[in-house]
């Protein structure tokens, strides 16, 4: 089965062939299908802009099409910046930017009041376009006051990883090596479910 990612992030394609290897899937790359389209990720959640995204690119490509989308969730900014994380300072991708209007909003907010969220919804399309399933995932911490680690990406350098029962517990997301958050992090539990839902699918065929 050849599994096209609609995504232009290289780091996001080296972790999704890492849980899928063993399953007989072959990762496509964008570049390996001649380039998709951008989407317009103008849906109000998670999902709905995962399954735009994944159905657009299959219907193109004609590939069985894997996209996600996925954020942080601050409980005292009610939610936000949610849907629009990775644009929060007004500028897509732009981390510093986005990590310093985060902080400055949580200014005088102290402790397990910083509580949030990391969320991840994948969307899995079948060739026509159409929709085959969605999977999600979610990793619960709080929003550190000042930065942690050196893997940085996205909003991690600020996120301690605070769930019971884990190596991890009492951890910045940015301190832990690339395996180490997989384990734990909200895409890697994503795909964990997409792993198991493609190992049953190809055991039934």
């Amino acid at each position: 089965m050849e599994l096209l990612i609609a995504s232009g992030n290289p780091k996001k394609l080296v972790e999704i062939e890492l849980f899928l290897s063993g399953t007989g899937v072959e990762v496509l790359s964008p570049a390996d299908v001649g380039g998709i389209e951008d989407v317009v990720e103008d849906r109000p959640t998670f999902e709905a802009n995962a399954v735009k995204k994944a159905c657009a690119a299959a219907a193109a490509a004609g590939k069985w099409t894997l996209a996600d989308d996925s954020g942080l969730e601050v409980d005292h900014l009610k939610g936000a910046p949610g849907i629009h994380s990775a644009r929060y300072s007004g500028t897509h991708g732009d981390d510093a930017a986005n990590n310093q209007r985060l902080l400055m909003e949580l200014q005088g907010v102290k402790g397990a009041e910083r509580s949030a969220r990391f969320f991840c919804a994948l969307a899995l399309a079948r060739p026509d376009g159409e929709l085959e399933a969605t999977f999600e995932g979610s990793v619960y911490g709080q929003i550190l006051e000042e930065r942690v680690g050196t893997n940085d990406f996205g909003y991690d350098p600020f996120f301690l990883f605070t769930e019971e029962g884990h190596q991890q517990t009492g951890r910045g997301f940015a301190e832990l090596e690339p395996k180490e958050k997989s384990e734990v992090s909200h895409r890697g539990r994503a795909l964990t479910a997409l792993r198991e839902y493609l190992m049953a699918t190809t055991q039934k065929a």
